[in-house]
């Protein structure tokens, strides 16, 4: 019985002994994994210049390591931009239409209010489709590419290649605001007497043939005449707010359009005297406070150069309404509410290119080159060429579009705006006419020669195709009785 007791003892002591030392080779369980290390902190330092870097609208710090604590859009800078935005759809809506609205006879005031609200719908599809990624998205240098269509990666974070600070949405429907008015410039030249089912067509067209690849060609990262941005640009000329972009484009094509269209029944014959001159005065105001956030809006920050370009827009506007209000007075015997009117709009066309490359002398000689030529424009070659320019498009915008981009290459200087230093090789000089001689003006004449040619050539192709599909002109009939009616339906003034 002993022997059996000790027997199994041992067996026990044998089997607990191969047990431990199995356990002992076998492979450890797999360890917990440990909790993940927090990124590490910003710097005091690192944390001060992203605060700097958001005062002075520069770039962010790059420690990829400690990421920036403000990554997403400045505050200050996205405020003011939503601001800029609202005002340059208020130069449309009311301001354009209550001055066009003005100057046409009351038979046909709400076919120009019509035409106003129906290009903000159409440019605003349009460019929700494709129209924002052809001019803002990086492509070929003479139109962008379909990154962007239907706004598909456009949200609160910045797009680095135009803003550190906006976000990229705003910055989108900022741009729109600029889509939406250059084509309805263009209506007053036509005033009076073109389709709106015609007007509708053309400008689809006109969007894709003239605006969307121009406002690349100036303003798209990778453009071809983007001086400041696009260090790879053929052609080196600056355009601050859209002296080609908006006006010279609208303004040339209006005048290929109304020669196209022919000429309203009676010109020259009977009276069409505007008719309304307080209406026409109130758009004038609000086209002028609205084109702060058309200027002041497009340093894309509020920051030094937006103010600039404040001061620069406002000694501008005043001194061209001023100017064109005297040449009245000297030609004409009596300075005209529409004098005034016109000269402001003029002076606010002109230094639209440069609004944010001059400084205050260069403005002021601005404003006065901008009442006095323009207003010979529109008092003698009218009379001079024959063509029916409703309501004064081409004078104002076409030959002050063409002047300010011209100018602009005299006149702009690297103390006002740093990045002409650091970009366009041709605007290092100081000081009024200094930058003749680097050049600069002739990048501007190239840009003004490709913008012209551009906006005329595609406008009598459109005007054409146009006319061929829908016709571009009411029938005598509703011209002589007035568009209200015929084409909307309803009167603007009853009793």
């Amino acid at each position: 019985m002993k022997k059996l007791f000790l027997s199994l003892s041992l067996l026990a002591v044998l089997v607990a002994g191969v047990l431990t030392v199995r356990a002992a080779d076998a492979p450890a369980a797999p360890a917990a994994p440990a909790a993940p290390a927090a990124p590490p902190d910003r710097s005091d330092r690192e944390r001060i210049e992203d605060l700097e870097a958001y005062m002075n609208n520069g770039a962010r710090g790059g420690n990829t390591n400690a990421p920036s604590k403000i990554a997403g859009p400045g505050p200050g800078h996205n405020g003011f931009m939503m601001i800029c935005a609202a005002l340059v759809l208020f130069m449309t809506l009311p301001g354009l239409a209550l001055f066009y609205g003005g100057l046409v006879r009351k038979k046909n005031i709400l076919s120009v209010l019509a035409q106003c609200l129906g290009i903000a719908g159409l440019v605003t599809i349009l460019w929700y489709l494709v129209g924002y990624s052809l001019v803002f998205a990086s492509g070929s240098p003479y139109l962008g590419s379909l990154k962007f269509a239907f706004l598909k990666g456009v949200d609160s974070m910045p797009n680095t290649d135009y803003a550190g600070w906006v976000s990229q949405n705003v910055f989108a429907m900022y741009q729109m605001m600029f889509a939406i008015i250059t084509p309805a410039l263009i209506i007053g030249a036509i005033a009076e007497r073109m389709k709106f089912s015609a007007i509708l067509l053309f400008v689809t067209l006109w969007m894709f043939v003239v605006y969307f690849p121009l406002a690349h060609m100036v303003w798209g990262v990778d453009g071809l005449m983007n001086g400041v941005w696009n260090g790879d640009a053929k052609i080196k000329a600056i355009d601050f707010a859209g002296g080609t972009v908006v006006h010279m484009s609208s303004g040339w094509s209006a005048l290929i359009l109304c020669i196209i269209l022919g000429k309203r029944l009676g010109f020259g014959k009977e009276s069409m005297q505007p008719h309304s001159m307080v209406m026409c005065m109130i758009g004038t105001g609000m086209l002028w406070v609205g084109w702060y956030g058309f200027n002041a809006g497009s340093a894309v920050a509020a920051d030094g150069v937006a103010a600039n370009a404040f001061m620069t827009t406002t000694l501008a506007a005043a001194v061209a309404a001023f100017v064109w209000a005297m040449a009245e007075y000297i030609f004409r015997g009596k300075p005209s509410i529409l004098g005034f009117c016109s000269g402001a709009v003029a002076g606010l066309v002109v230094i639209t290119p440069a609004a944010g490359f001059v400084d205050a002398t260069g403005a002021m000689i601005i404003g006065v080159a901008a009442g006095i030529i323009p207003f010979f424009a529109v008092l003698k070659l009218k009379a001079w060429f024959g063509y029916d320019d409703a309501l004064d498009t081409f004078g104002v915008h076409a030959v002050g579009g063409t002047l300010g981009a011209l100018m602009t290459g005299f006149l702009a200087t690297s103390s006002v705006n740093s990045n002409l230093t650091d970009a366009n090789t041709y605007a290092k000089a100081n000081g009024l006419f200094q930058l003749v001689g680097n050049g600069l003006w002739m990048e501007q004449v190239k840009a003004i020669g490709i913008t012209l040619v551009l906006a005329v050539v595609g406008t009598a192709v459109i005007a054409y195709i146009v006319k061929a599909v829908t016709g571009l002109r009411v029938s005598e009939e509703v011209e002589t009785t007035g568009l209200d009616v015929a084409e909307h339906g309803e009167e603007g003034y009853h009793g």
